[in-house]
C-alpha cells in the first residue's frame, strides 16, 4: 500500500502565497509522476500541474506564471509553490501520485490520491 500525506493548505488573501507539500510512503518501487488537482466548490476535479519522473511538468493555463511544481525524489515529495493567488484557486487540493509499487511479491502499478487540504483565497 501507498500512502500520500499533503499539508500546507490554509486561507490566505488574494495576492498572497501559498506551499503545498505532499509526501508519498509505502512499498514503492518507483514514482512515474506525481500531480496537484483541485476542485471548488460545485465544480469538477481539474489537474492543476504535474511532474514526471524525468522532470517534465505541465500547469493548467489558469496558473501558468504563478504556480511552481517541484519534487524531492530521496524524500518522495512533491511540492506547490502557488504565488499571486487569486480567489478563483479556492478549493480543495488533492495530491495524485502513479506509483509502481510491491503488493507480496509481484509490483503493480497504481494510481493513489491524498486526503485533500483546502485552499482559500480571499478577495
Amino acid at each position: 500500500q501507498v500512502q500520500l500525506v499533503e499539508s500546507g493548505g490554509g486561507l490566505v488573501q488574494a495576492g498572497g502565497s501559498l506551499r503545498l507539500s505532499c509526501a508519498a510512503s509505502g512499498r514503492i518501487f518507483s514514482i512515474l509522476s506525481m500531480g496537484w488537482y483541485r476542485q471548488a466548490p460545485g465544480k469538477q476535479r481539474e489537474l492543476v500541474a504535474s511532474i514526471t519522473s524525468s522532470g517534465s511538468t505541465n500547469y493548467v493555463d489558469s496558473v501558468k506564471g504563478r504556480f511552481t511544481i517541484s519534487k524531492d525524489n530521496a524524500k518522495n515529495t512533491v511540492y506547490l509553490q502557488m504565488n499571486s493567488l487569486k480567489p478563483e484557486d479556492t478549493g480543495v487540493y488533492y495530491c495524485n501520485a502513479r506509483v509502481s509499487a510491491w503488493f507480496r511479491a509481484d509490483l503493480f502499478e497504481s494510481d493513489y490520491w491524498g486526503q485533500g487540504t483546502q485552499v482559500t483565497v480571499s478577495s
